[in-house]
């Protein structure tokens, strides 16, 4: 249980602190953005994988037990978890985590459109929702604390991008992702949006193929 802590503390750390202390902006001005985004995405697949593999070595302590309802809330939830992830990932978010630079083109909008932080929405509903399918107590320390960390990490970012951003340049991104949900996704609807959708649902397939060999539970299974 102490590795699963530690694993935790590390991810966590590894994941606001470059911000926090201005290492991230140190770095970038160092070896550019895009080889900081690649160290950045190592060292968070790293401490991602620790923070697994140490959480299904921990002792397995039942809070509520494994129910087929609760099985068919992340089978659900995932499938718009991976199309945000793809719209995030392949769209710049100045005011979120952004794996391309520069502001949106509003003529090729896509589904980072409707919402200001795709990528941590996607994170969010990946671990809500497997916090209600697993009913034990790494598992509510583990995806709790990443739902949480998701949550407060989007005003946090804002607040940042309000720091470092151009007045005019944060008040046109702000304005291009506000709005009513209706507006938000008549502004996102585009062949993008199309592409991400179809992208983000090949993701879906694969990951619920590959889960049962890599993490050892096959989630269909739970639902028979």
């Amino acid at each position: 249980m102490a590795e699963f802590f530690a694993a935790i503390a590390v991810f966590l750390a590894a994941h606001v602190l470059p911000a926090a202390t201005g290492a991230r902006g140190f770095l970038i001005a160092r070896i550019g953005r895009p080889a900081y985004i690649a160290a950045y995405s190592v060292v968070s697949l790293v401490t991602i994988a620790w923070v697994i593999l140490s959480a299904l070595a921990a002792p397995y302590v039942e809070l509520w037990p494994p129910h087929p309802a609760a099985a068919w809330v992340p089978v659900l939830a995932m499938l718009p978890s991976c199309v945000l992830l793809v719209a995030g990932a392949s769209q710049p978010a100045p005011l979120s985590i952004s794996l391309r630079g520069g502001r949106p083109d509003p003529r090729r909008a896509g589904l980072a459109a409707a919402l200001r932080h795709p990528i941590l929405w996607a994170f969010f509903l990946w671990a809500a929702s497997h916090l209600v399918a697993n009913g034990d107590l790494v598992s509510v320390f583990l995806f709790g604390s990443l739902a949480l960390f998701s949550l407060f990490g989007m005003k946090r970012l804002e607040r940042r991008a309000q720091r470092n951003l151009p007045a005019a340049d944060f008040a046109a991104t702000l304005a291009a992702t506000s709005g009513s949900p209706a507006r938000r996704l008549r502004r996102a609807a585009s062949w993008r949006a199309l592409w991400q959708i179809l992208i983000g649902a090949l993701l879906y397939a694969a990951l619920l193929h590959l889960h049962g060999p890599v993490i050892g539970v096959a989630p269909m299974d739970w639902l028979r």
